[in-house]
This record gives C-alpha cells, structure tokens and sequence, in this order.
C-alpha cells in the first residue's frame, strides 16, 4: 500500500520516462510534489525501492527504473518501463572506411537484419557533441552505427560521441554514443543537440524561462546557462544511446 505522495512521486516517475526516456532530477520531483527540499524526495525514492516498485542502477546519479505500478495501473506497458535512454553494446570506436566520404545528414538506410534477426538501421555518426563546455558545431560524418529498427522511432536520426561529463547525472557519460532524432522544436525537460550562435554544439536538457532559453546540465558542477531564442536552435532531441563496454 502506497501513501499518496509514493503514488504521486511514482507515477511521475513513469510517465517522464515514457514520455521522454529521461528520468527526473529531484529538483524536478520536488516541484512537482510541491515539497519545500529534496530530502523529502529522497524518503519517498527509499520507500519505493523498499516496497520494490523503483530501483535505483549502480554507478548511474540518480538513474531509475521502475520495476512495476500498483495493480490496474498502467498495465504490462508499465511493468516494463524502465530507465532511457536504452543503451546498446558494442559497435562503438570503429574505425571509419577509408573511402567513406563526408556528408550531410541522410535517413537511415532501409533496415537490415543482425545475427539475431532483429532489423537494424544504420545511423551516420555526424562528429562529437560536448556534455560540458561547448566545442565546435556538428561534423560531417564520420562513419556509421548500427541500432534495432524498433528501438527507434519514425523520422531521420544521427549520432554523436559524447564528450565531457555534464550529463553524468542522466546517465550519459563521457565516450558514449548518443542517438538523436532530428528535430528543430522540443519540450521543456528534453535533452537536445542545442547550437549557439551557429558556431557551438553542446547536448543539455532544454529549459523555457519565458522568453529565454536554458541549458542546464545533469551535474552540479556545471552552470544553466540561459540564452535569448535567437541564439539558440535545436538541432534535435536525444532518443537513444549506445555505449561499449
């Protein structure tokens, strides 16, 4: 049996997951909660894995991954839901063709089948993108990864290696590959490929301060940094990552 604010804390939990494939930080929780800190947020966590509807993943800041809701709530798409970005062994570091030539992003190739038979889309990895301080905007492409055709969505897609440590906290981390779908229009709590003044590229999640725009990390030791509209231009929203072990 749940109290009401375990359900709340919960179902908000879920339903961002679903929604964005990103778990909430507690500041998010906490005012959707409406609690006045975080340790309440903290008590509420506890109490959920305790009862084992949430679960907390090793060496990932504040990564969840709900393990059920209470009975007639959500169905089996909810027993299911779990913490995303999904993350896909392997395929990650190699070495490009020496004839694969630099071009703009392209839609995926039609899909193929892996050794499993699963279908597989080929997705250009268009350069590196910065998890902390920006670096130089997005690159030609460099080489090609393959991912399960039903592990993405509709819409044209690329990758980029992630570099830097800003978006530890989401669980992405320094050398990963992210996947991401493009788009030039997102929603508040996204993570996007966000380029500034048309010169930097930097992966943050997306905050709308009224007029202005925010790019805030998932690690504390870096600054929001709040921008005008005219600065900044989405150059797509995170879906998937990949990451080699």
């Amino acid at each position: 049996m749940l109290t009401r604010k375990q359900f709340e804390l919960l179902r908000f939990i879920h339903e961002r997951l679903r929604e964005s494939g990103v778990p909430p930080s507690f500041d998010e929780m906490k005012d959707a909660l409406d609690l006045r800190s975080k340790s309440g947020i903290h008590r509420l966590i506890m109490a959920l894995e305790e009862r084992g509807f949430i679960r907390r993943l090793p060496n990932r800041a504040r990564a969840l991954e709900v393990i059920k809701m209470p009975d007639g709530i959500g169905g089996q798409q909810a027993q299911r839901a779990r913490f995303s970005p999904s993350i896909v062994q392997g395929g990650l570091g190699q070495t490009p063709p020496a004839s694969a030539p630099a071009a703009s992003l392209t839609k995926p190739r039609s899909p193929a089948a892996d050794e499993g038979g699963r279908s597989t889309v080929s997705i250009p990895v268009m350069g590196r993108i910065a998890a902390g301080t920006p670096i130089s905007a997005i690159q030609d492409r460099s080489h090609s990864v393959s991912m399960p055709a039903d592990m993405l969505g509709g819409g044209e897609h690329y990758a980029l290696e992630v570099r830097g440590d800003s978006m530890i906290e989401a669980g992405i981390l320094d050398g990963d590959t992210v996947v991401i779908r493009k788009q030039d229009t997102a929603n508040t709590g996204d993570i996007i490929v966000a380029l500034i003044d048309d010169e930097e590229a930097t992966l943050k999640r997306l905050r709308k301060r009224g007029s202005s725009i925010a790019l805030e990390a998932a690690n504390p030791a870096y600054e929001t940094r709040v921008l005008g509209p005219d600065r900044v231009k989405i150059q797509g929203r995170l879906v998937n990552l990949m990451r080699r072990y």
